[in-house]
């Protein structure tokens, strides 16, 4: 069975590609020293290898080393994460998640009610 390709990026891929969407083309070394835990040259190279056959960093040579660059942007990255969260944990409801962060008191009405008319006047 072939194995299906998830969207959406751990932890580390994402704090990788926040690196890169903050810095842009980025080797190795500038990666590692962005990050915010100590992880080894070759882990770091490891983990971007594994972006770019992901399809989600390109690289190029740059004189001796490559320079990774995004494929994706994050806010497409951001939409599919929440997409396949609303879909695993919410059976595809977003009003569930939104019920969730209230019930769970992450967000009360008054916010939810100011963000439907910021989102109103965003419209007009």
């Amino acid at each position: 069975m072939a194995k299906t390709e998830k969207p959406t990026l751990t932890k580390l891929e994402l704090q990788i590609m926040q690196v890169i969407w903050r810095r842009g083309a980025s080797t190795v070394t500038v990666v590692q020293e962005a990050l915010p835990q100590d992880l080894a040259y070759t882990t770091v190279q490891t983990m971007l290898n594994i972006l770019h056959r992901k399809g989600k960093l390109k690289r190029e040579l740059h004189g001796r080393a490559f320079a990774y660059i995004a494929t994706v942007t994050e806010a497409k990255a951001s939409t599919h994460a929440v997409r396949d969260l609303v879909d695993r944990m919410f059976g595809g409801s977003s009003e569930e998640l939104v019920m969730s962060l209230i019930k769970s008191r992450q967000i009360d009405p008054k916010k939810i009610a100011e963000l439907s008319r910021r989102l109103e006047e965003e419209e007009n």
